[in-house]
């Protein structure tokens, strides 16, 4: 009789399997620590670290890194023993505040190739800009590491596809950053929704909204002294330093940059996909522009993508970067519309259930605050379960609740909507594997030029 460890492990590797060969038709050979609060000890039972310690290095420290840094370190089991970044001010940083914190004091080194070389790092943490996501994954699983990967897992679909490729192939443990995967109340919702709370679902919204500013017209100007530059555009193509795009304004170029709708749409779509089930859409658009500002801002700051999933459900995503008006008293958020009611996830760890006429049936909150628009660490204890989650991945066999191929499915499709925005049309999509049909255009979209000698290579 096969243990539940055997089981798990087999569905992972079935699951990865059948994406792949779903995915890959007719493609080309590619080329390159303590109790959270406010939990009963019966929730937080199932987060309990192993006496093993992982020993992880991060990769990535500016902002969210950092965060990450941190928790991972409180958490018990759980040694963070490499920091790498580009910039040596933020290596600076994390190694201080670790060392503060938990009284150890990890080895810092600006070059991701040298932090993977090392013998005493069991895991990586990737939290560095988007175009280096899936290039850095790939580079930790071939060098034996396990990986834990910020969303969006890739800046291009193509890139999705090779992480797939590549975890089954380095048989490496990859967990996506979704972290809402992970928390108990939302995972509670989704279950209520699939045993028909609402009956049947064909509808769902998701949303994002905040109040940036300009981000001006960027100077070329030399390279300061605490930043690696080229290592920093990495497996970009290389173009001279301005001074706007380092650290943050990067998110709406698209050479670096996959905007609003992967930054934070990710999150939420995903939350739509896994709820009414959906893997792949027939039909994707969308309409939206930067507006607000007349600035070097490439992506859109206001921006809606529609999804279709043939006659059977569609959705939604509206991001507005720029005007901070809440939907549903939230600034981030889903809702699903089924024929018996609703059922809305906000940005904390919570839903609602509505009936047909409005009322609140049903409203399960959480004690921990959260701050949506906390751009380093807006839910530290309980990203901590979506932690503990890839532990016991690595040590136990259990499956991810974010596992690459999920990851790929609810970042492809805000990719989609991309694509659609900058070709200004409706694609159809091959509900099979995802894939653009009769649009040679839009495919050249599906990848991405390489830095030569950074492409991705299996």
């Amino acid at each position: 009789m096969k243990t539940n460890h055997q089981i798990n492990k087999f569905n992972i590797m079935t699951t990865r399997r059948n994406f792949i060969k779903q995915a890959t038709i007719g493609t080309a050979a590619f080329s390159i620590g303590g109790v959270i609060p406010g939990m009963s000890a019966k929730s937080y039972a199932n987060v309990i670290g192993s006496n093993d310690k992982i020993r992880v290095g991060v990769i990535g420290v500016n902002a969210r890194g950092a965060a990450l840094a941190a928790n991972f370190a409180k958490q018990s089991g759980c040694e963070v023993t490499r920091v790498c970044d580009v910039d040596s001010r933020a290596i600076t940083r994390c190694i201080s505040s670790i060392e503060k914190a938990m009284n150890y004091k990890p080895k810092g080194e600006k070059d991701i190739r040298k932090a993977l070389e090392t013998k005493d790092t069991d895991a990586f943490i990737i939290a560095t800009p988007d175009h280096w996501h899936a290039p850095a994954a790939l580079l930790a699983m071939q060098a034996g590491k396990d990986v834990y990967l910020e969303k969006p897992c890739s800046y291009a679909p193509a890139e999705g596809e090779i992480l797939i490729r590549a975890a089954e192939k380095y048989k490496r443990v990859l967990q996506m950053g979704n972290q809402r995967r992970s928390w108990p109340n939302v995972q509670e919702g989704i279950r209520a929704l699939k045993e028909g709370v609402i009956g049947n679902v064909h509808f769902g919204k998701a949303w994002y909204t905040n109040n940036r500013k300009p981000i001006g017209v960027g100077k070329e100007a030399p390279v300061p002294e605490w930043l690696d530059w080229d290592l920093w555009q990495g497996p970009a193509p290389r173009v001279p330093y301005k001074d706007n795009v380092v650290h943050y304004n990067w998110h709406w170029f698209w050479r670096w940059g996959t905007g609003e709708a992967l930054n934070n749409g990710t999150h939420m779509v995903d939350i739509l996909r896994w709820g009414m089930e959906a893997d792949y859409p027939t039909m994707v658009n969308s309409v939206g522009g930067r507006y607000f500002a007349d600035d070097d801002w490439e992506t859109p700051d206001t921006q809606v993508i529609n999804l279709e999933f043939g006659n059977k459900l569609s959705m939604t995503w509206e991001g507005r970067s720029c005007n901070g008006r809440h939907v549903e008293g939230s600034s981030v958020g889903s809702i699903f519309y089924g024929d018996k009611g609703s059922l809305l996830i906000a940005g904390d760890d919570s839903y609602k259930i509505f009936s047909p006429d409005n009322k609140i049936l049903k409203e399960q909150n959480s004690k921990i605050a959260i701050d949506p628009r906390n751009l380093m660490n807006p839910a530290e204890s309980l990203d901590a379960l979506h932690i503990h989650n890839f532990f016991n991945a690595i040590q136990k066999g259990e499956t991810l609740n974010s596992d690459i191929v999920s990851g790929h499915k609810s970042t492809l499709l805000v990719q989609l909507g991309n694509i659609s925005q900058r070709t200004g049309r409706s694609l159809r999509i091959d509900d099979m594997n995802g894939r653009i049909l009769n649009d040679p255009e839009a495919m050249k979209l599906w990848s991405r030029d390489y830095e030569p000698g950074w492409e991705m290579k299996l």
